[in-house]
């Protein structure tokens, strides 16, 4: 039987998104990781090494934001780490995987973390407070690390060659990674954690043969494995994963989350025909770290007029940040966003007259391409250091810099800044991560192997 709809609570609303019914309004989570820290005056290393640091974040987000749900940590390194990776730790994002101990060789691993391995104590202990402090009315989510970005994580930008040159080793890999996941997603679960959001990046870095190829099977087995548990699941993947929105549908997990990369609204329309709730998509940087609150507001007031005009009741929707929020968002923000979605008519008298700013294009010069004295390479990521499609994008492109050492030019651009904002508009880039060889985009959105990559320098260098 349906909940009658005028007496859900926060918590129960998003229960109600999550079982596919119409819903009173859209529930609200914000994607605060690393920027709960923020919150409190912390920095990224000190509130995902400090459990009490990390408690007090949380609560702060809590209170200021007054979420539906939220996450207790936004980690993809955590099992990377137990499981040998070194890490490289920031300020103001979360740490990158420095070292992948499977680079160099075909091992297949077989062992499975512990509750008392690396950080996992630490999450498990503010997971279990989290739910004693706000549990009775915020929907909490345990975040675990994909099977494909974590067997990434171990193998390296090799896993994209062994595609080719080692199809049955990555499915054992894959099939590995994937029973770490449910391990871990079993300590979650055991710690009061209602929904696992299972995040992974580099979904979208594939075609829909490879994700069938090699991960459809598993994921629908993780999503299944949780739903035998009584918790809903999340499928998490950031970039331009369109190509592979119905691949991953078909493997049945309660809700599918997106970032600024994906039309919504096309998304839905796939989404919906296997009656799965769509999440998302709030841009990170444009909107939320460098837009103002009445920009945030109209981006949440279009989006849901898009889904649902006129009178008709939202259903299989959730609105979020399109993936972890950048440590410096404002606060102002992210309570406009909120504050929209709580009280849309208010909201809609506010921005009722506001144009957003246009975007100074002349801050940037551009390369004269045909005067180059060798291909150029530009890459542009969210955040090489805090997105892990990005960093792999970066990685792909610097092996074969170093490869072909001397022949060509490389330069990042991390949309992080406001000039490289810019740059991507003038550019016309429409995807993150993408790499460009002399002005012109030859990956989008999808990582090339060590050959593609230097084909398409060759070609450029005749």
């Amino acid at each position: 039987m349906k909940n009658n709809l005028s007496n859900l609570s926060k918590k129960g609303l998003l229960f109600a998104a999550l079982r596919h019914e119409e819903m009173p309004r859209i529930p609200w989570v914000p994607f605060a990781g690393v920027h709960a820290g923020s919150l409190k005056g912390y920095k990224a290393d000190q509130v995902l090494t400090d459990k009490e640091k990390l408690i007090e974040s949380l609560l702060e987000v809590n209170h200021q934001y007054d979420p539906d749900g939220q996450p207790v940590v936004f980690d993809l390194q955590i099992e990377a780490e137990i499981l040998g990776c070194d890490l490289v730790w920031a300020e103001n994002a979360p740490p990158s995987v420095a070292t992948h101990p499977l680079a160099s060789t075909l091992e297949l691993p077989t062992r499975l973390p512990e509750k008392t391995d690396g950080r996992l104590p630490l999450v498990l202990d503010a997971m279990a407070s989290m739910k004693t402090e706000v549990g009775s009315h915020t929907a909490l989510y345990g975040l675990v690390t994909g099977p494909f970005t974590l067997a990434s994580h171990l193998r390296g930008t090799e896993i994209f060659m062994d595609m080719f040159d080692h199809p049955e080793y990555l499915r054992g890999l894959i099939a590995y990674t994937t029973r770490v996941a449910k391990r871990v997603s079993e300590y979650y679960l055991d710690a009061g954690m209602d929904i696992i959001a299972v995040v992974d990046p580099l979904v979208s870095q594939i075609s829909p043969k490879h994700f069938r190829n090699f991960l459809s099977e598993d994921f629908t087995g993780l999503f299944s494995f949780i739903r035998e548990k009584g918790a809903f699941s999340s499928f998490f993947v950031c970039g331009d994963a369109t190509k592979n929105v119905e691949a991953m549908c078909q493997t049945a997990p309660d809700c599918i989350a997106v970032d600024e990369n994906i039309d919504m609204l096309a998304a839905k329309q796939i989404t919906d025909q296997y009656d799965i709730t769509l999440e998302g998509n709030i841009p990170l940087t444009t909107c939320m770290l460098f837009g103002t609150q009445q920009d945030n507001m109209k981006y949440v007031l279009d989006l849901i007029d898009a889904m649902f005009p006129g009178d008709v009741l939202p259903k299989n929707l959730i609105i979020s940040p399109g993936c972890d929020m950048p440590y410096d968002v404002p606060v102002d923000n992210v309570v406009g966003t909120m504050q929209a979605i709580r009280e849309p008519e208010t909201a809609r008298l506010m921005v009722a007259n506001y144009q957003s700013g246009e975007i100074d294009l002349d801050q940037v010069s551009l390369p004269n391409y045909e005067q180059l004295a060798k291909p150029l390479m530009e890459v542009f990521t969210l955040d090489s250091a805090s997105c892990p499609a990005c960093g792999y994008m970066l990685n792909a492109a610097t092996r074969v810099f170093t490869e072909l050492a001397g022949s060509v030019d490389m330069v990042e651009y991390k949309i992080t800044e406001p000039k490289n904002v810019a740059r991507m508009h003038k550019m016309g880039v429409k995807n993150l991560p993408s790499i460009l060889i002399n002005g012109q985009v030859k990956f989008s959105s999808i990582i090339p192997s060590n050959r593609e990559l230097i084909d398409a320098l060759k070609e450029a260098i005749k």
